[in-house]
């Protein structure tokens, strides 16, 4: 039996714990592992009729190459944001196919996004042996109530913001701090509410600003320090305001309109004699080496997709579900999407979030 391993779409600390596990995990049961390296897009410069002259795209992974890499963040086998069905040069699923046929792989682990999951299942649809986990800051793979990345980004994200606490109270200012979460604001949501911001603007909610000044106006006066926090999703957006949804899929350097936290902070300094500080806690929220919780999940998500192609269940995303590791089949994720938990997790009037249920809800409430 050969493995490969794949990772996809954004680096999160949790990553290579999984891969330590696979690797481990495969060898105990005499099995060889190769690393694919640089996701789909390093697939694709993988010559079939050679696929092991290209060093920077494929490797075997033995004990010594993945020895200690459960203490590093990101991935060892590094990542792309790629699609094969829509390259500049069309559709190559085929070409994935012949790689992997190439290097004799009998069955395919990816780690990823979205993305990265989406074509996973396209490739279990033509048959082949694909089992696929689910990793990401967001937290917003339809079908797992945990993807690896997730906590790390909130312990990260909760630390930072209480360190900015001392910038905004020197300088009297309204602090406005953007995080990570294109589509759901649950990053945000569960990191104000762990750090006792003032408010927290999510990607579900648009924000008024006749609401949400007042709001953060009320906060400043109340504290004898003379500061405020807002934090926002990067996916949200001020109420009447035009919508950048096409502008957060792009990278930083190909946006053209202005990230929502300093749109915000430019509001509320128009509409009131208040000064701002930004920031974006962006890229930091995914560096650096695992927190517990993602080093225990990865471990046991590479334990599980092993276990699983052991089984010959095929076809499959491994999961955590009401705080029990499973399995779903490997086109759950495009049923649906996933978010916050407006009516049951969050005050839309008061922009934070309001614990309307927690009898019976997971650990992280999501």
């Amino acid at each position: 039996m050969r493995l490969a391993i794949l990772t996809g779409g954004g680096d999160v600390p949790g990553l290579n714990p999984c891969i330590q596990s696979i690797a481990t995990s495969a060898w105990q049961r005499g099995w060889d592992v190769v690393g694919l390296r640089r996701g789909w897009e390093g697939v694709l410069e993988i010559d079939p009729a050679d696929p092991w002259s290209n060093g920077n795209s494929v490797m075997m992974l033995d004990k010594d190459r993945v020895r200690g890499i459960d203490r590093q963040g990101g991935t060892i086998l590094h990542s792309s944001r790629c699609d094969p069905r829509t390259t500049k040069e069309g559709d190559k699923t085929q070409k994935v196919l012949d790689v992997l046929d190439a290097l004799k792989v009998d069955a395919l682990i990816t780690l990823g996004g979205d993305g990265t999951l989406r074509f996973s299942a396209h490739l279990a649809s033509l048959g082949r042996n694909v089992i696929s986990i689910p990793k990401t800051m967001d937290n917003d793979v339809y079908g797992t109530d945990y993807c690896i990345g997730f906590s790390t980004a909130v312990t990260r994200s909760v630390q930072a913001i209480n360190s900015l606490r001392t910038t905004a109270a020197s300088n009297e200012r309204i602090a406005v701090i953007e995080l990570f979460g294109r589509q759901s604001g649950e990053t945000a949501l569960v990191s104000g509410f762990l750090s006792q911001a003032d408010r927290t603007v999510i990607a579900e909610v648009p924000a008024d600003m006749d609401v949400l000044l007042p709001l953060l106006l009320k906060d400043k006066e109340a504290n004898p320090e003379s500061y405020a926090i807002c934090l926002v999703s990067e996916g949200a957006r001020l109420s009447g305001g035009t919508n950048y949804a096409d502008e957060i899929n792009k990278s930083n350097t190909n946006r053209d309109g202005l990230n929502i936290g300093t749109q915000l902070a430019r509001e509320i300094e128009a509409r009131s004699d208040e000064r701002t500080i930004v920031q974006e806690l962006a890229y930091l929220m995914r560096a650096g080496e695992p927190d517990a919780m993602d080093r225990m999940v990865g471990f046991a998500f590479g334990a599980l997709a092993v276990q699983l192609i052991e089984q010959d269940r095929m076809a499959n995303m491994v999961c955590l579900t009401d705080g029990n590791y499973s399995s779903v089949p490997i086109g759950t994720l495009l049923e649906d999407s996933k978010g916050v938990n407006v009516s049951g997790l969050y005050d839309a009037n008061q922009y934070r979030a309001n614990l309307i249920q927690v009898e019976g809800m997971p650990m992280f409430l999501y």
